[in-house]
Parts: structure tokens; C-alpha cells; sequence
């Protein structure tokens, strides 16, 4: 058969297997499980995220934040000591436990009442319910009414097979990014000044989750008191332009 520039020749083999790629056409499964990632985590996917602020408001108010340098203290400590760090626990816990409907409800319930405030808790349940309800078209898991978003969130990368390490990574670095906006609107600052917090956490980001691969859920929890207090605070602050 005469081979024409540029097309690629699929050999189908016995009925019911598998292509052969040649040595040229490489598989795209981590490709796609990369696309997928991507797509769940972009802040356009519809989960509502940019109407929360997971107090930072009320930090503002207070002048706890009111730079890079004062952004950059207070999402370092919320990154490695507080909720994103149990977050990432729950999320890893979920991703091993895709196909265990009894296992993830009992890490939603877990999820929910150890939520710090009525608005932790509504923050985390309602952009769950988005993203199931968005990520729908892939095909989501067995999981109860108000699962929290990490939990929906790793519980859809392990029934993909899309890498656990990467999920929890991706998680962090898109819960980040999500604040970082939050405060460029809040405090005010300027998107080079939060693209520079960004680029700092990095290292915090990274260590955060690969320092959670080997925890267990007895090991939720934190010590990142100010930040759950502004959570607390932000539900009667007198002016409000986020939900949380």
C-alpha cells in the first residue's frame, strides 16, 4: 500500500482489541487525562469559585492583608497548616476510594462537619454540587447530595485513572490562584503583584502535596486559627462583596 505524507495507517487487529500505534502515534492517554485536569480546574469551568473568598474579606477589612508581602504570610499558612492542607487529604482519600460509594459518602460527611463555619461549610458544599452537576458529561461517581469540592474533586480524577499526585498539585495550585484574585479585587492589587505571590507559593504548593500523600484522615486538621476565625467573622461583616 502506498503511504501518503502526513497519514497515519491504523492497523486494526482481531475484533474487539485495541489499535496498534505506530511508532510515530504515541498513546494520548495522559494527554487527555491532562485536558480533563485542565478543563475541571480552569476558573471557567462553572463552579462558582470567584464568589468566595474563604474570609479573606474580612482579613482585608482588618488590615491582616494588605499587600503581596501580607497576602503571600497568610496563604502560606493556609496552604501548609490549614484547610487546603485538609483538603488535599480528603481529596487524596477520595481519589483511592472512586469506586467505593459507602467510603465516599463517609468522607463527604467527615468533609462537612469538620468545615470551619457555616460558610466554609456552604463555600465547599455548593461548589461540590457545581462541579458534579458541570462535570456531568464525563460521567461522575456515586456520591451523596452536598459532597464537598475536594471530595467531588478527587473523587472524579480516580474514577478517570488521572494521576493522583497531579490531581492534588493541580488542586492546590487552582485553590491559590482563586484567592490570589479574590485579594487582587479586595485589596487592591495590581495582577503583577499576584502573579509574584503566585510564583512565590509554588514551593509551598508542591511540598503541601506531596506532604499529605502518606497522611491519614486522622490527620485533618490545622493550625491556622486566624484564617478560620475571618471565616467566622466574614458571616456578620457589615459589607460584603463575597459569598465567604
Amino acid at each position: 500500500m502506498p503511504r501518503v505524507p502526513g497519514i497515519t495507517i491504523t492497523i486494526m487487529t482481531d475484533a474487539g482489541s485495541s489499535p496498534r500505534h505506530g511508532p510515530d502515534e504515541p498513546s494520548h492517554d495522559g494527554t487527555k487525562s491532562l485536558m480533563r485536569l485542565l478543563t475541571w480546574l480552569s476558573p471557567a469551568f462553572p463552579t462558582g469559585a470567584y464568589a468566595y473568598s474563604h474570609g479573606l474579606e474580612w482579613a482585608v477589612e482588618t488590615q491582616d492583608i494588605r499587600d503581596g508581602e501580607t497576602l503571600l504570610e497568610w496563604l502560606s499558612a493556609v496552604i501548609a497548616h490549614g484547610s487546603a492542607r485538609s483538603d488535599t487529604i480528603l481529596l487524596r482519600h477520595a481519589h483511592r476510594a472512586a469506586n467505593d460509594p459507602r467510603a465516599l459518602r463517609d468522607l463527604a460527611a467527615l468533609a462537612r462537619a469538620t468545615a470551619a463555619g457555616q460558610e466554609r461549610h456552604g463555600e465547599a458544599t455548593a461548589q461540590g454540587n457545581a462541579f458534579l452537576r458541570a462535570a456531568a458529561g464525563w460521567g461522575v461517581p456515586e456520591l451523596p447530595e452536598d459532597t464537598p469540592y475536594a471530595v467531588a474533586v478527587g473523587a472524579m480524577a480516580g474514577t478517570q485513572g488521572i494521576d493522583e499526585d497531579t490531581t492534588a498539585s493541580a488542586y492546590l495550585q487552582t485553590f491559590t490562584s482563586n484567592l490570589i484574585s479574590a485579594a487582587v479585587r479586595l485589596v487592591p492589587l495590581g495582577q503583577t503583584t499576584g502573579l509574584r505571590t503566585l510564583a512565590a507559593l509554588e514551593p509551598i504548593i508542591l511540598h503541601t502535596a506531596a506532604a499529605t500523600k502518606a497522611a491519614t484522615i486522622d490527620d485533618l486538621g490545622g493550625c491556622a486559627f486566624r484564617s478560620d476565625l475571618a471565616a467566622m467573622r466574614h458571616e456578620t461583616q457589615y459589607t460584603r462583596l463575597f459569598r465567604s
